[in-house]
C-alpha cells in the first residue's frame, strides 16, 4: 500500500532559509507567522494529511462519487468526516481575511499546506480548493452584501464553492457559451442552461454549494464580450442567513473518469435557477479569471503533489526490492540480490523527479510570496513587479509542473515494473490523477500560447525583462565563485537559450503568427528549466553558506548533489527546444488537413 510523509524538512529550508519569509513581516498577516507558528502549523497539516486523508484516497478510487436518483450525490466513505475535520480546525480559511472568519496568514502558508493535501489526497483536496478560489472572486469581484452572505460561511467550511464555465460546446472559447440569463423585477436573474465537467458540482460535505457561473444576458453582445458572472447557490438563502428552498439547479450526472474518482465531476442542470451578478453586465470574465488563475495555481501544485507522492513511494520501493546485482559487485552480499537502488538507470529515474520536486516546490514558494506581496503590499512599485511575476510566472507554473508531473509519475511509476501496473501499490493511481492537471483550468497549450501571445508583450516586456537581470545579477554575483561555477556556468548557458528563443519570436512571431503557436510550448518547458536552474542555484548556494558555518548535515548535502543532477542532467535540454522553436511553423503547417 502506498504511504505518504509530508517534506516538512524541504519546506522549513524554503521559507526559513532561501527565501526568508521573516523579512516580509512588514506585511499584513506575516508577524502572526513566526517560525515556531509555523512550524506548528505544518506539523499539524502534515498530522491530517499523513493519518486522516492519505488513507481516504485509495478508497475514493475504489468507491468514487454516487449519484442518486434525486440527483443527490454522496462522497466516498469517510470524506464527510474528514472534510468536517478540516474545516473545524480552520485549514481552509488559513489564508483568508479575518473579517471573513479567516485567519489571515501567508498564502505561502496555505499553497504549502495545498501541497500536502493534494499529494495525500488530490480528489479530496479540490473540494476545498475551489471553495477558497470561489471565495476569492466573490471578495474581489462580488458586492458587499453578496460578500457578507456567503464568504464567512464558506470560510468555515459550511458551504463550499465552484466555478462553472465550461458547456458540451464550449470549453477554452468561452464565447460559444449559450446558458442565459434573464432578468427579473427584483434585480435578480433566471439562469437556465447546461454545464459539463463541474469538479465538485454536487456533493453531502456541506450544506449549501454557492456555484459561481458563466452566462449571457438576453440581448448581450455575442461573443466573449457578452459573458457575465452569476452567484447561484443549490440552496437559496433567505435575508437573515439561513436556508430557504432549493435553487433549481440539480446534477444531472457524474462524468465516469480516468481518475480523482473521489472528486465529484457533474453535469449541472440550470433550470431557471435563481442568480445574482456579480460585478458588472458583460464583464462575467474579470470576475472568473480571479478564480482561474488561483485554480491554475492551484492546478500547478497538483502537479507537483502527485510527483512527490509518486518519488516517496518509488524510492522507498527501489531501497526494499531485491533484483539483480549491482555493475561494480555485490553492495548486499549476504543476500540473494542487490536492492534495486543500486543500478544507475533506477537512480536516473528517481534523482529526475526529485530534482523536478525540489525545483517545483521553491518555484511555487517563490510565486506565493509574490502573491502575498501583490495582495498585501502598501508600495505600488513592490505590488507591481509581483503582480508582473505573478502574470508571467502562472502559465509556466500550471504548463510545466503538471506536464512533467504526469512524467514522473510514469517515471516513478516504471521503477516498480511489473508492481507500478498493479492497483494494489497505488502507483498507476498517481498516473490517472495526475492526468487531468495537464487538462483542466485551461489545457497546456493554451497556457502556452497564453505566455507567449500575451504574458510576454505585457506591459512591454516589463515582466519578463525582469526576470532575465534577476537571473543574470545572480549569475555575476556569484560567477568567480569557484564551488558555484558547476551551477552558475549552467545556468547562464540555460538563459541565454531563453534569451534567444525569445528574440526569435518576437523576430518571427508578428509576421507569421503560427511561429509563434508551433513554437509556444517548447517556450514554455525552455522557460520553465531556466526557473528550476535559479531555483536550485539559489537553494545550492544557501546550502553551501550553510556547510560552511557549520551546518553539515546529510539533507544540505544531498542539495549539492541533487543539484548538480539537474544541472548536467535536465538543465541542458534548453537546447533542445530551442533548436525547436526556431525551425518555425513551417512543417508543422505544411500537410492540409484532409491528410492528417
Amino acid at each position: 500500500m502506498p504511504s505518504y510523509k509530508a517534506p516538512l524538512e524541504d519546506v522549513s529550508f524554503l521559507l526559513n532559509d532561501v527565501f526568508q519569509i521573516d523579512r516580509y513581516n512588514n506585511l499584513p498577516g506575516f508577524s502572526d507567522a513566526s517560525a515556531d507558528v509555523r512550524e506548528a502549523i505544518l506539523a499539524e497539516a502534515a498530522k491530517l494529511t499523513e493519518e486522516v486523508l492519505q488513507p481516504l484516497n485509495r478508497i475514493g478510487d475504489l468507491e468514487g462519487c454516487t449519484r442518486h436518483d434525486d440527483g443527490r450525490v454522496t462522497t466516498p466513505k469517510g470524506f464527510k468526516e474528514a472534510f468536517k475535520q478540516l474545516a473545524e480546525g480552520g485549514w481552509l480559511g488559513l489564508s483568508a481575511p479575518a473579517e471573513y472568519g479567516g485567519q489571515g496568514l501567508p498564502v505561502t502558508l496555505s499553497q504549502t499546506v495545498a501541497e500536502f493535501q493534494c499529494s495525500a489526497n488530490m480528489a479530496f483536496a479540490m473540494y476545498g480548493g475551489l471553495t477558497m478560489g470561489a471565495t476569492a472572486a466573490l471578495m474581489v469581484h462580488g458586492k458587499p452584501e453578496q460578500k457578507n452572505m456567503f464568504v464567512p460561511k464558506m470560510v468555515a467550511g459550511q458551504w463550499t464553492g465552484t466555478m462553472n464555465l465550461t458547456e458540451p460546446q464550449c470549453g477554452t472559447d468561452l464565447g460559444l457559451l449559450r446558458t442565459k440569463a434573464v432578468k427579473q423585477a427584483d434585480g435578480s436573474y433566471k439562469i437556465s442552461g447546461t454545464k459539463i465537467f463541474i469538479s465538485a458540482g454536487e456533493h453531502d460535505l456541506a450544506e449549501n454549494i454557492i456555484h459561481l457561473v458563466l452566462a449571457r444576458i438576453e440581448g448581450a453582445p455575442a461573443g466573449i464580450k457578452g459573458v457575465s458572472l452569476f452567484v447561484v447557490p443549490k440552496v437559496l438563502v433567505n435575508a437573515d442567513g439561513s436556508l430557504g428552498a432549493p435553487n433549481g439547479v440539480t446534477c444531472g450526472s457524474i462524468e465516469h473518469k480516468m481518475g480523482i474518482h473521489g472528486n465529484s465531476t457533474c453535469v449541472m442542470n440550470y433550470d431557471a435557477a435563481t442568480g445574482w451578478l456579480i460585478g458588472e453586465e458583460n464583464k462575467g470574465m474579470q470576475g472568473m479569471f480571479v478564480m482561474m488563475n488561483e485554480a491554475r495555481l492551484g492546478v500547478a501544485v497538483q502537479g507537483l503533489a502527485q510527483s512527490e507522492v509518486a518519488y516517496q513511494n518509488a524510492a522507498a520501493y527501489a531501497k526494499d526490492r531485491l533484483q539483480g546485482r549491482s555493475l561494480t559487485g555485490p553492495k548486499a552480499p549476504d543476500k540473494p540480490a542487490d536492492p534495486i537502488i543500486v543500478h544507475p538507470d533506477v537512480r536516473r529515474a528517481l534523482l529526475t523527479v526529485r530534482a523536478f520536486n525540489e525545483a517545483a516546490r521553491a518555484m511555487v514558494v517563490w510565486t506565493a510570496l509574490k502573491s502575498d506581496v501583490a495582495h498585501r503590499s502598501d508600495n505600488a512599485k513592490d505590488r507591481e513587479a509581483a503582480d508582473d511575476h505573478m502574470g508571467l510566472m502562472t502559465p509556466i507554473l500550471k504548463g510545466v509542473l503538471t506536464d512533467v508531473g504526469f512524467s514522473n509519475a510514469v517515471l516513478a511509476q516504471q521503477v516498480f515494473g511489473g508492481h507500478g501496473y498493479i492497483a494494489e501499490w497505488g502507483m498507476e493511481q498517481f498516473v490517472r490523477d495526475a492526468r487531468i492537471a495537464m487538462i483542466y483550468e485551461g489545457a497546456n497549450g493554451i497556457q502556452a500560447l497564453d505566455l507567449v501571445g500575451r504574458k510576454l508583450p505585457r506591459g512591454g516586456g516589463r515582466a519578463v525583462m525582469a526576470f532575465f537581470g534577476e537571473v543574470a545579477a545572480f549569475a555575476k554575483d556569484h560567477g568567480a565563485d569557484d564551488a558555484m561555477q558547476p551551477y552558475i556556468a549552467p545556468l547562464s548557458t540555460a538563459l541565454g537559450h531563453l534569451q534567444q528563443a525569445t528574440t526569435w519570436l518576437m523576430q518571427n512571431a508578428l509576421a507569421k503568427p503560427d511561429n509563434a503557436g508551433a513554437g509556444a510550448t517548447d517556450y514554455m518547458q525552455l522557460f520553465g528549466l531556466v526557473t528550476f536552474g535559479y531555483m536550485w542555484a539559489r537553494m545550492v548556494k544557501v546550502a553551501q553558506d550553510k556547510i560552511a558555518g557549520g551546518d553539515k548535515t546529510p539533507y544540505l548535502s544531498s542539495k549539492l548533489v541533487t543539484g548538480r543532477f539537474f544541472m548536467e542532467r535536465m538543465l541542458p535540454e534548453t537546447s533542445l527546444h530551442l533548436a525547436r522553436i526556431q525551425s518555425g511553423s513551417d512543417t508543422t503547417m505544411e500537410l492540409p488537413a484532409e491528410a492528417f
